[in-house]
């Protein structure tokens, strides 16, 4: 039996997590402590970058679009997981459905797209340092910021279009915390092959190749670390690209799982902790890798909180 998506399917129930009221009650806690850390650890970044002059420059504005990412794309999954994890009736609207596949789905390639950027940024500033202003200055830095929001969002139309072409029948109930491309796939009564096949070129475009570029800038960093005659230089540079790294690597690696591979080798419980990994634990860790380790930014939030701190006369 299919539904017609625009009529029949007015609503889909979101399966969550576990349901088992304790294992969701301890759910419920985890990841509301981890939606705190990355809106207290993204939000941080940004007054930070924002109000302090000393970090006004093309990484840390790299690194501002990377934190407004993370809130944004956090804010759109967590909170409406918390919810089902304390709820009954854990049904979503159509509407709403395809409203978050779609903002998740941009954001997420939106992010993609925004790594190489910052891999590419450090690339020039490691490797031509004298170049640096030249290549990467405020109009640049705006047109590549501008550019990643706007392809991450109109790449993601066709997206969703081809997705939501495809006639759902069985049942209305998707087995995940949140509505994703490949759940909702899994629910079409035809064949999916031309629908697969094109999230596949996708990913490849969106995946591959900022994989690439990333991977080439930092084997052009890496090489020029090995050039610096101090021990201690080396250690802190390659302490720092291998931190970069292992999120990157993370990011990516969980993002290929999730819309590359075939369905066939799919299971609702990795799928889902897989999302988990891309949409959550990446953005907690983010502030702590690129910015919350930096002497710059212990020292602009020195700074900020003396500005901000009223001593009280007795």
């Amino acid at each position: 039996m299919a539904w017609n998506n625009d009529t029949a399917m007015s609503e889909f129930i979101l399966l969550g997590l576990s349901g088992k009221p304790k294992t969701r009650v301890i759910l419920f806690m985890v990841f509301l402590i981890f939606y705190l850390i990355i809106l207290i650890g993204n939000t941080l970044i940004i007054l930070l970058t924002t109000r302090e002059k000393s970090l006004q420059t093309p990484m840390y504005f790299f690194l501002t679009n990377l934190s407004v990412m993370d809130v944004w794309v956090s804010s759109t999954i967590i909170p409406r997981m918390l919810n089902d994890l304390t709820s009954v009736k854990k049904t979503i609207s159509y509407t709403e459905c395809i409203t978050q596949m779609y903002v998740s789905l941009s954001l997420g390639k939106c992010e993609c797209i925004l790594l190489a950027i910052m891999a590419y940024d450090r690339y020039i500033a490691i490797c031509y340092p004298l170049h640096y202003n030249e290549v990467i200055n405020r109009p640049v830095c705006i047109r590549l910021a501008a550019g990643t929001w706007i392809c991450g969002f109109l790449l993601s139309i066709p997206h969703i279009a081809l997705t939501l072409s495809v006639n759902l029948c069985g049942h209305n109930e998707i087995n995940h915390f949140l509505c994703e491309v490949p759940e909702f796939l899994s629910m079409g009564c035809e064949n999916i092959t031309i629908a697969e096949f094109v999230i596949f070129i996708v990913g490849v475009i969106i995946l591959i190749i900022p994989v690439i570029v990333i991977s080439l800038s930092y084997v052009q960093i890496i090489l020029s670390i090995l050039k610096i005659a101090s021990f201690t230089g080396q250690q802190k540079a390659f302490s720092t690209c291998g931190s970069h790294m292992i999120v990157v690597t993370l990011f990516y690696g969980s993002a290929m799982a999730a819309y590359m591979k075939p369905r066939s080798y799919s299971s609702p419980d990795t799928d889902k902790m897989i999302t988990i990994f891309y949409f959550i634990i990446t953005p907690m860790l983010n502030p702590m890798i690129y910015t919350l380790r930096n002497k710059e930014v212990k020292s602009a939030l020195k700074k900020f909180r003396h500005k901000h701190t009223f001593c009280v006369p007795l």
